[in-house]
């Protein structure tokens, strides 16, 4: 039947929005009304409606239930602060909660309330200096859950009575309509309320242009789209992604790159539904600590989900998490909060993978570049860490907690740790000050085998990451450097762009096997000084090279872990490595001349590809070749492993001269790796060091051997 609309009210707003002109869609990358989410941590997310335990049918009742019961959104505003969060996600109209909405409505079609709660928490948190973003849902397909045959939590009489024409609330189209007319009608009542967090996109909502006419209506308010990168929302959100190793390196499963603004939703309560459903969930402190940091460390903002009960208090487990978290991250705020994630497009140390079973992320202060954090999640086995230094020159390091000093080493591009008597169960902090980055050569040309229109391979080398090379689906593609003269080399840094996954591996576009050549002119490449593979990790990887000189520097990728893609944000050229007073070079043992043995990567905790595992008898040896300019004294750390608890001592000869005799006890493990430091004279030009075994049971496992003096090439 026909119908006539019963309000000039909605014949006005139906004008009104039918005036307003969409503009094309696009992201925007960088918005003032994104400035409280950029500068934020993450959102407490609260799934709380009338199917929370215990259920009503009835809004009436279940706002009773509610009032009777004591709701106060301070509490709520107070348990995301204990979580040193910054917003709050109210999921209260909801496909599986009742479509509840927690306010006054003009609207008809789902349960309204007479209290305002929606508008009493935007004031609440308001006044901690917080912000509320409203959950609005696409989905109907829930309508009639947890209620008898035929009954429905939508009525779509009624809203057929208030827009004038027939109106199925029980299809998708029909519910964006009545979905339409709410987001309008909150963004009109709430000035406070800070955005939308949709879940999935309505075509109902994107024929109409919503979306762009929110953002015309009220420029100050942000979208957020859960699991879809729609160009018009201002942040992308994760969903509960599980299975990655280690099971709390949430980053891994993310596809989208920064600086587009990315969201991790997760749930605290370790099973059980996204609301209350009766019981007191366990919380697993491990976990979601190790969540929040790694997402924190990737620059990705954590929403964690927690189930208030009906009255909205948090159960029980919930709300002893909240305090255990307020006292241990207020310990560690500064690494947290005013960071970005270290090791990607904002300079830092390298995150994830290190030594010996260890495992964490970097951050870095946003206002000082100087400024690092090392969050060790999974500690290495023994008191040594060790990771990449990407370039930055090492001048201290202390305990975050406690203020006490850390002896540290760096050389060979990498930063060590050494004396660490024990270990956070969580998240040791170290806060590591550098002195700036050091090592990279500027002014570099770049260009490619294959380029994407409009991502040339000079994009990889602008400095701008806003920009990238996109080297198209190509298998085997190369990415050349001329340096504009001959220059010592020593690595190739790597930045690809973090719109690909590590978890799955399938799914991941990131370099596997590559080659390295250099030539004097450009065109004779001759074969490559270095092949390998890269790990499927994220962040900035580093390639060391056999010391050389040359022009012009070839990387030749010549397979992927997964898809057949290739971004990189920035890509350059290093000729010493940072820190040691003076040029320091990391020479290899693979890189070496091995008389007897092979090079093997079966133990963890080795530099570079592997390590040179030399066969059990006397007279075996491994022999590199140091560059120098000048001649005079080198300082040597010689890595190694001994798994066995017989020593296994080694001749040392410069150029064949004497001999000096170096002990190698066991170290306990093959796994675990010692050093041993001496010094030796260098002659102009290039000299030989050989280790030589003098024993039937060899060499111990040798992995490289740094040298540090102001004469290296």
């Amino acid at each position: 039947m026909s119908r006539a609309p019963r309000t000039a009210l909605l014949a006005a707003l139906m004008l009104v929005l039918g005036l307003l002109v969409a503009a094309p869609a696009r992201a925007d990358l960088q918005h003032p009304r994104q400035a409280f989410l950029r500068a934020s941590l993450g959102g407490l997310f609260l799934h709380w409606g009338m199917r929370t335990s215990p259920a009503h049918t009835g809004c009436g009742a279940w706002e009773n239930a509610v009032t009777s019961g004591g709701w106060n959104p301070a509490y709520w505003v107070d348990e995301a602060r204990k979580l040193h969060v910054q917003y709050i996600v109210l999921a209260t109209f909801h496909s599986r909660l009742g479509y509840a909405r927690p306010y006054p409505s003009a609207v008809p079609g789902s349960c309204r309330t007479g209290r305002d709660l929606l508008g009493e928490l935007i004031e609440a948190a308001d006044a901690q200096g917080l912000k509320v973003i409203h959950y609005m849902t696409d989905d109907p397909q829930w309508w009639n859950e947890g209620l008898g045959s035929g009954q429905s939590w939508l009525d779509s009489d009624a809203f057929s009575d208030y827009v004038g024409h027939d109106v199925d609330l029980h299809t998708r189209d029909g519910f964006g309509e009545f979905s339409y007319l709410q987001f309008f009608e909150q963004m009109r009542r709430y000035p406070k309320l800070a955005g939308f967090w949709i879940d999935n996109d309505n075509a109902y909502w994107e024929r109409n242009d919503l979306y762009a006419k929110i953002h015309q209506e009220r420029p100050d308010m942000t979208l957020s789209n859960n699991n879809e990168d729609t160009p018009e929302m201002d942040m992308i959100s994760n969903e509960q992604k599980t299975g990655m190793t280690p099971n709390y390196d949430y980053p891994q499963a993310v596809y989208t790159a920064a600086p587009r603004l990315i969201e991790a939703d997760f749930k605290l309560p370790t099973s059980g539904p996204w609301w209350y459903g009766g019981s007191d969930q366990a919380v697993d402190r491990k976990l979601t600590l190790g969540r929040l940091i790694t997402n924190a460390g990737s620059s990705i903002k954590a929403l964690m989900a927690e189930t208030p009960m009906k009255a909205g208090r948090m159960p029980p487990a919930q709300e002893a998490f909240n305090t255990f978290a307020n006292g241990y991250l207020g310990a560690i705020g500064e690494s947290l909060i005013g960071t970005e994630g270290g090791g990607y497009m904002y300079g830092g140390l390298k995150p994830g993978f290190w030594n010996n079973g260890a495992h964490g992320v970097t951050t870095i202060a946003k206002n000082d570049p100087n400024r690092h954090y090392v969050h060790v999640i999974t500690p290495p086995s023994g008191g040594t860490l060790s990771l990449r230094d990407n370039g930055h020159r090492i001048t201290s390091v202390t305990n975050l907690r406690t203020g006490a000093p850390v002896t540290f080493t760096q050389a060979g591009g990498t930063l060590t740790l050494t004396g660490i008597s024990s270990w956070d169960p969580y998240d040791t902090v170290f806060k590591v000050v550098s002195a700036g980055r050091e090592g990279a050569y500027t002014g570099v040309t770049l260009s490619a085998s294959a380029s994407a229109s409009g991502h040339p391979a000079a994009h990889a080398g602008d400095g701008d990451h806003l920009t990238y090379w996109d080297a198209t689906s190509a298998g085997t593609v190369s990415l050349r450097f001329d340096l504009g003269s001959a220059r010592p080399i020593r690595f190739i840094g790597l930045n690809q762009r973090e719109d690909s996954t590590t978890y799955p591996a399938s799914n991941s576009a990131r370099v596997n096997g590559y080659r390295v050549y250099v030539s004097d002119d450009g065109s004779d490449w001759g074969s490559p000084i270095k092949t390998g593979n890269l790990p499927n990790h994220r962040g900035v990887q580093i390639i060391d090279v056999p010391a050389t000189t040359a022009r012009h520097v070839r990387l030749e990728k010549t397979s992927s872990h997964g898809v057949a893609r290739l971004r990189v944000e920035e890509a350059w050229v290093g000729g010493r490595y940072a820190g040691g007073g003076g040029a320091g070079t990391r020479l290899e043992a693979e890189d070496a001349t091995i008389s007897q043995g092979a090079v093997e990567s079966n133990h963890a905790g080795f530099s570079g590809a592997g390590f040179v595992n030399g066969d059990n008898v006397a007279g075996s040896y491994v022999e590199w070749t140091i560059p120098a300019t000048a001649a005079g004294t080198a300082t040597v750390t010689l890595r190694y492993a001994n798994g066995t608890t017989t020593g296994r001592p080694a001749a040392v000869t410069v150029n064949g001269g004497a001999a000096q005799t170096r002990d190698y006890p066991g170290t306990g493990a093959w796994t675990t790796w010692a050093t041993d430091t001496f010094t030796v004279p260098l002659t102009a030009g290039s000299t030989t060091l050989r280790v030589t075994a003098t024993t039937a049971g060899g060499n111990p496992n040798l992995d490289y051997l740094d040298v540090t003096t102001g004469g290296l090439s």
